[in-house]
């Protein structure tokens, strides 16, 4: 036996109206096709299920001790497609992203905020991890993208770039002078400097370490912060001199140091989006990414 909820639908539709004419009305099919999906119910289970005459049709004792069973069965399969259905919706509205620290906390408020204003339907959620973590955040499904600068795409994760940082110079400000507006040095600037940075590990570190090393600069041995809100504090404190991306430039905005775009050469990174290879991409996160790609170059000057 193989009923169908097709069967039992027109089944429950006759139970209920008494009249196959106005069953099928009310089921939107023809009264044949209605009829057919009656009939090999009956077949299927062995027994008449309506006593038919030409004014009443009515449950035979078969039917009737059906009737709840079926009531029961498609009742649980309305309630539970419903449930589905709503936690799927619930589920495309919901946008989780994750990111690296400073871009969870400079970057992204203004970029949620401009979003939220324009598409208030769309729940955001953020979860602010190191770069490894936000990777594996993504590749679990934890996380719908995740935010960063990924030198390499990580296996099973697909990276696309959003933005474009140049690096710069962030020194302290003499002792009473006001942060000046961001200027321009050359890397030669740094060749007296007494530099700190992040972690020799670090592959925003690796690259620009590439570009300390043409002034004679590269020092693994330096003194080295593993986060860029530390790094800027220890600078404003009189700790040393740093390079860094310029998408540090909000966070540096709240310090009293100052910044210069390094020239001469000037040097860019790409600023990447990852998502789980193959994963659709709704409108949401589509609608996210033109409004972080558009908010990004303001961010960074």
């Amino acid at each position: 036996m193989n009923l169908s909820t097709r069967q039992m639908r027109a089944f429950l539709h006759v139970a209920r109206i008494g009249n196959f004419t106005r069953a099928a009305e009310q089921a939107h099919i023809t009264q044949a096709g209605l009829s057919i999906l009656v009939r090999e119910m009956e077949k299927q289970l062995g027994c008449r299920l309506f006593d038919r005459t030409t004014r009443v049709v009515s449950l035979t004792p078969e039917g009737r001790r059906l009737l709840p069973v079926v009531e029961r069965l498609v009742t649980d399969l309305d309630d539970v497609a419903a449930e589905l259905g709503a936690a799927g919706d619930a589920s495309r509205r919901t946008l989780r992203i994750a990111a690296t620290p400073l871009v969870s906390s400079h970057l992204l408020p203004q970029v949620f905020t401009t979003f939220r204003a324009a598409h208030p339907q769309v729940s955001l959620r953020l979860f602010d991890a190191d770069l490894r973590d936000v990777e594996a955040m993504v590749t679990a499904g934890d996380a719908d993208m995740g935010l960063g600068f990924f030198f390499k795409a990580a296996v099973g994760l697909e990276r696309t770039p959003v933005g474009r940082f140049q690096l710069m110079r962030v020194a302290p400000c003499e002792d009473g002078e006001a942060p000046p507006p961001i200027g321009t040095a050359p890397w030669s600037a740094l060749r007296a400097a007494e530099l700190v940075g992040l972690p020799p590990g670090n592959p925003i570190q690796k690259v620009i370490d590439q570009h300390l090393a043409t002034i004679g600069r590269a020092d693994a041995q330096r003194p080295a912060f593993n986060f860029f809100g530390t790094l800027i504090s220890m600078i404003e404190a009189g700790f040393g001199t740093a390079v860094m991306p310029t998408f540090a430039l909000a966070a540096c905005r709240r310090h009293r140091v100052r910044t210069d775009v390094l020239v001469k050469p000037k040097v860019g990174l790409d600023f990447y989006r990852i998502a789980k290879r193959g994963a659709h991409e709704t409108e949401a996160i589509q609608a996210f990414i033109a409004t972080l790609e558009k908010a990004l170059p303001a961010l960074s000057r």
